[in-house]
């Protein structure tokens, strides 16, 4: 695992719980005010919260910036990946 990541990178930048700044984002699964589903260079994100919204999406160049405000932050178990599930699948293992 350790061999996987090394040429990958993912960062998160958080001020006050308010803003939230990633790189290495690959895709936005499904989102909506309450709760964000992300894939990431190094695992699924899904983080929960209030009123957030996107305030800046560049899949291309892996950048997602998030506002509103962030009660948590869970990746999911890296593990778990598998191209035949859907996120669903992977949520409820």
């Amino acid at each position: 695992m350790i061999e996987q990541a090394k040429n990958k990178q993912h960062e998160m930048h958080m001020l006050n719980r308010k803003q939230l700044h990633l790189t290495g984002v690959n895709n936005v699964e499904s989102f909506d005010s309450e709760e964000f589903l992300l894939q990431t260079e190094l695992g699924h994100l899904t983080i929960k919260g209030q009123n957030l919204h996107i305030k800046n999406l560049n899949l291309e160049e892996g950048l997602l910036s998030i506002e509103g405000h962030v009660h948590s932050l869970v990746y999911l178990d890296p593990g778990s990946h598998s191209k035949n599930k859907g996120m669903l699948g992977k949520l409820f293992k």
